[in-house]
């Protein structure tokens, strides 16, 4: 299984589109979205190519293809207007013998962790800044940044798993982050 996750799209029409060109030139078989895909909430600047409507439309032409969980501007009237399923807190997913745990990050994140065994994986987005850290017991906590709205000086970027690797990626296809296990 190859995995194109993105997180934080905010109703970005370029961010989109970019992810689906990604997408397909990675060859992956899914998209994992940790939330926050219309909206984009208070705290942040409005995007440059704000347009959510057309992001709903990009999205349910692709929703066969997608997971998702929901972010904290993610709600029920999101939901009405997609056809996938957003609003789990999270997904558990077993990788090539990986446990990973999707999420947001707003509820469930290292200070606030999820039932994990030793080794399990944290994957979740939120904060818009890239991460590669280990915590607990032989846990990892993984965040591919955000597409559209990155912040703390990060650039836009996604992240590619395949055979049990991760890996952050800018919107260019640079390497920032490889994590393998």
């Amino acid at each position: 299984m190859k995995l194109l996750i993105a997180s934080d799209i905010h109703g970005d029409l370029d961010s989109m589109r970019n992810l689906l060109s990604i997408y397909k030139k990675e060859g992956c078989d899914k998209i994992l979205l940790l939330g926050d895909l219309l909206y984009h909430g208070p705290r942040n600047d409005l995007p440059a190519s704000y347009n959510p409507k057309s992001v709903i439309s990009l999205l349910n032409e692709n929703r066969h293809s997608i997971l998702a969980v929901r972010g904290n501007c993610d709600t029920e009237v999101d939901q009405m207007v997609l056809d996938f399923p957003i609003l789990a807190d999270y997904i558990c997913l077993s990788l090539d013998g990986l446990t990973v745990y999707a999420t947001h990050g707003h509820k469930y994140n290292i200070d606030s962790p999820l039932p994990f065994n030793e080794g399990d994986i944290l994957l979740h987005g939120h904060t818009h800044i890239l991460a590669c850290e280990e915590f607990g017991n032989n846990n990892y906590y993984l965040n591919p940044g955000s597409v559209a709205i990155p912040k703390g000086g990060n650039p836009r970027s996604y992240m590619i798993y395949e055979n049990r690797s991760f890996t952050v990626k800018d919107l260019d296809g640079s390497i920032i982050i490889n994590k393998a296990f």
